[in-house]
């Protein structure tokens, strides 16, 4: 579910949040993995590329979550998204989020 979408520069079809400007953005996200003993990575994509990741271990624990965050230059043009590497994530938006917004404009 998108909660704001602000010219809506978020494709919800693709999960894909595309620059309108060049600029400074931030990213966040929160996951929360499902099941014991497992590890799940996710990995913020920059145009295919990985920038940041996060990890959640495989201790004996049902629900353990990862964050991360990050202050990246994109394009116009430029496509960020999250990508599932490794592991099983917990469903619903109230579990896993991802935020992204203009910092400074360039």
């Amino acid at each position: 579910q998108v909660l704001v979408n602000i010219g809506s520069n978020f494709d919800s079809e693709r999960s894909t949040f595309i620059a309108p400007r060049k600029g400074i953005y931030s990213f966040n996200f929160h996951v929360v993995k499902v099941y014991n003993r497992q590890t799940i990575q996710v990995s913020l994509m920059l145009n295919g590329w990985p920038v940041i990741s996060a990890f959640a271990g495989d201790q004996d624990v049902t629900r353990e979550a990862a964050s991360n965050g990050v202050l990246i230059q994109m394009e116009k043009g430029d496509r960020a998204y999250l990508k599932l590497e490794r592991g099983n994530l917990m469903g619903g938006w109230k579990y896993s989020t991802f935020s992204g917004f203009l910092v400074f404009p360039l």
